[in-house]
């Protein structure tokens, strides 16, 4: 697969996307004055003990406080103590503020392990050094871990154990030894101290690579260490890198056939990174200098917007319809515009060719629009088990490309697919768009005729209080033509409830559904 990122900069936005075979895979943004907090270190203090949640609040100095749970607060060194240890076990790819994923890795006896409480390990008022592992979503602060992961390029630092590991795609046990002796060599010489993990990018670098992220590791977590000291919670002592910089860190591969940038000083820093990482791939990064913007030359532009609205039209003519709600994802397939071949065919077929085609484009827009939690595919429904299969297995494909970690289950009885993703950010839709002020987000608002039924039950009950007072309402100006052309009869009604003549005066300002009954002299 061919690759390329595209990358938009200015001082006060940064957007990338990632392209695949020509296709918009995925998109990043990262603004300047709400840049992400994932991988940040802080001394937060602890505000709030809730043992009945077994969790805490911890004041991190943002919007609101960040929760941590008890299995995010133990301490980290215990997490590879009492138990034999497999370093060939390990996995190259902790998530952030968590332990290796995906590996067998050490692992403890449920059973003999004694219960930790919450109470037991925070106090209200203490001071703890957190990093966070999730962003601050809709109306929930950012999920914390006291277990804190640095990923370099060729290494993984966790600085709260002491274990040494290595990937288990690196096959070679020479290979693995050698990286494992540097590792310990470095740290035997400079007194380092702190769990490793060995990633797959690894395999094949030279001494000087590996040793390079260990000298990072070590100055990095001595100024941690200081700043902690000499700073008073709340206070970040530790930030991640800019978004570029941790994509090129985490993504760049050989598969990469451009980087394009089109701001020239983001461009110096990018080809200064990429030296430094994979000096083969430096000529691959180009500077971007038509006047014509980039996301527009190479159709970035047009997908974020398609990725804003909730209908996508799939090439046969079907289409998806994407609604996101504050617990879950509903994707609905329908056939639309597609009847099938002009030839004789099954209805099982059409349905069929559809819904493969709007499986590609599920994962595709779940990866584009980044959404995450719990995703329900609704597939037209099949009579045949093997095509609601050939469908289930192209979805699981398809999850394969997607770097977060996700899971499908088939629910066959009802047609449908249901996807968990891990989220760590907001989607892509809450990133770029607010609320309507119309509707607040329920994607309705009342009609016409129906308002005008409101107000006329206004008007009744407060009719019999009026003691010869006018009668005058404010409305907007679209109610105000309903009420003179379709909806007069309700007019005439209004009139009969009062006794006498009321005057209707439009107001632009005022709100689809809102309206004042005044009553005057």
């Amino acid at each position: 697969m061919n690759k390329e990122m595209i990358v938009s900069s200015t001082p006060h936005e940064t957007r990338v996307a990632i392209l695949e075979d020509d296709h918009v895979a995925e998109i990043f943004i990262e603004r300047e004055r709400h840049r992400g907090v994932v991988g940040n270190l802080y001394k937060g203090r602890v505000s709030k003990v809730l043992p009945g949640m077994q969790c805490a609040f911890v004041d991190l100095g943002l919007e609101r406080d960040g929760f941590l749970y008890v299995s995010d607060v133990v301490d980290a060194a215990e997490q590879f103590a009492g138990f034999e240890t497999d370093d060939d076990d390990a996995h190259a790819q902790p998530a952030a503020g968590g332990r290796a994923q995906g590996g067998r890795g050490p692992r403890r006896d449920k059973q003999s392990a004694p219960e930790v409480k919450i109470e037991d390990l925070v106090k209200e008022g203490q001071d703890i050094i957190v990093q966070v592992a999730k962003e601050p979503i809709g109306t929930k602060g950012a999920r914390l871990t006291s277990h804190a992961t640095m990923p370099g390029r060729f290494l993984v630092f966790m600085p709260t154990v002491n274990h040494v590991g290595v990937s288990r795609k690196i096959d070679s046990r020479e290979e693995r030894t050698r990286l494992r002796g540097i590792v310990r060599e470095f740290r035997e010489q400079h007194g380092f101290q702190g769990g490793v993990i060995i990633r797959t990018a690894a395999g094949g670098r030279s001494k000087e690579d590996i040793v390079a992220d260990l000298s990072y590791f070590h100055k990095t977590w001595t100024e941690i260490r200081e700043k902690s000291d000499s700073s008073r919670a709340p206070a970040v002592v530790y930030r991640e890198q800019s978004l570029v910089a941790k994509l090129l860190r985490d993504l760049l591969t050989e598969d990469f056939t451009a980087i394009r940038i089109d701001d020239p000083a983001e461009h110096r820093r990018i080809v200064e990174l990429v030296e430094r990482i994979m000096p083969a791939l430096a000529s691959r990064v180009k500077l971007y200098e038509k006047e014509f913007p980039i996301f527009e030359e190479y159709g970035v532009q047009a997908e974020i917007d398609k990725a804003l609205r909730s209908k996508v039209w799939l090439k046969s003519g079907g289409s998806i319809v994407i609604n996101q709600t504050e617990a879950l994802v509903a994707i609905d397939v329908n056939t639309g515009r597609y009847v099938g071949k002009k030839t004789a065919g099954r209805l099982e077929d059409t349905i069929l060719k559809t819904n493969l085609e709007a499986a590609k484009e599920i994962v595709r827009q779940i990866r584009l629009r980044d959404l995450g939690g719990i995703v329900v595919c609704d597939f037209i429904d099949m009579d045949e088990k093997k095509n609601r299969q050939k469908v289930f297995q192209i979805v699981e494909q398809e999850l394969r490309r997607d770097r977060s970690p996700s899971k499908a289950l088939q629910v066959s009885d009802f047609g449908l697919v249901i996807i968990t993703r891990k989220r760590v950010k907001q989607s892509l839709e809450r990133v770029l768009t607010d609320p309507c002020p119309y509707c607040a987000g329920a994607a309705v608002i009342k009609s016409s005729t129906t308002i005008c039924y409101d107000i006329l039950t206004e008007v009744r009950k407060i009719g019999g209080d009026l003691e010869g007072q006018s009668l005058v309402l404010r409305v907007n100006p679209d109610i105000a033509r309903a009420l003179k052309d379709e909806e007069r009869v309700v007019m005439k009604e209004i009139r009969q409830a009062v006794g006498r003549d009321v005057t209707v005066r439009p107001d632009a300002f005022l709100h689809h559904e809102q309206f004042d009954v005044m009553a005057i002299g």
